[in-house]
């Protein structure tokens, strides 16, 4: 485990990368934008560390867990870190920007990660001074209670990077699965194509959406059904990766006109209240 990790971006996915990080035993870095942003990311993430401690998931106090956490605007701050992992929204010039700038700081040595969940690992490594020390480390939404980490193998990586971050993942307490670079990874890919049809078939009057999440969470045992998932990972994020998907493989990851529909209107799903589902009681 990398004593220090940094985390670029200290919304939800960051935020709970470095929760996940932390409760681990590394010191944390989160590098935001700006001093509100950083304020943000640092009330998010302890906030979810006290909640850990009174769950008693954690094994120190949360005056202790809070005490490896930093904050900082300027990437810097990352300079020491073993581990870097860019967490900024799904856009390629935002993550290019990102990775370029903390890849300028870290040591040769260091490790830097993507959290994309569909951009090419190959494609982003392009702007990269060392490909080698360069992954994906997908993580899934809400990080803490997720057990899965997609790690994704570029064409560049080091072999003995896969491997120290499949150690990380476990060091985590979660399970890695390595994938080789290829558009929407493993889990975007059927994810989305799923969540996908199921928009389709809500637009369609084909059945309600709680009625279309049951048929899959009651027959086929998913956890939580399709259209209830997408809320949860965000209408805008899913659909930017479906037009992603869609760029790269073809009409069957077309956005269905009712995930555009909604985004222009801002319903998000959870984050803004509303998606498929009103999530304004939650």
């Amino acid at each position: 485990m990398p004593g220090r990790v940094g985390v670029i971006g200290g919304g939800r996915m960051g935020a709970g990368i470095a929760h996940a990080f932390v409760l681990a035993g590394a010191r944390v870095v989160i590098v935001e934008r700006d001093e509100d942003a950083a304020d943000a990311a640092s009330t998010r993430l302890l906030e979810s560390l006290r909640r850990s401690v009174e769950r008693g998931a954690a094994d120190r106090t949360a005056d202790e867990l809070a005490a490896a956490v930093e904050t900082a605007t300027d990437v810097a701050a990352l300079a020491g870190c073993g581990l870097v992992i860019e967490a900024v929204p799904e856009d390629r010039a935002l993550k290019i920007d990102a990775l370029t700038r903390a890849e300028a700081v870290l040591a040769p040595e260091g490790a830097l990660a993507t959290n994309t969940s569909s951009i090419s690992i190959d494609e982003l490594a392009t702007a990269l001074g060392r490909p080698g020390r360069f992954l994906g480390l997908h993580f899934f939404n809400p990080v803490p209670a997720s057990q899965l980490v997609e790690v994704v193998v570029g064409t560049a990586t080091e072999a003995a990077l896969v491997d120290d971050a499949r150690a990380w993942v476990d060091g985590i307490g979660k399970t890695a699965v390595v994938v080789r670079d290829s558009p929407g990874f493993a889990s975007s890919r059927l994810g989305v194509a799923l969540g996908l049809e199921a928009i389709r078939m809500l637009e369609e009057g084909v059945a309600s959406a709680a009625d279309i999440d049951a048929a899959m969470e009651l027959g086929y045992r998913h956890p939580v059904g399709p259209l209830r998932t997408t809320d949860l990972v965000g209408l805008d994020v899913r659909l930017a990766i479906a037009e992603e998907l869609h760029r790269e493989l073809g009409d069957r990851f077309a956005p269905p006109d009712l995930l555009r529909r909604l985004v222009a209107a801002g319903h998000l799903g959870r984050k803004s209240g509303r998606g498929f589902y009103e999530w304004s009681d939650q």
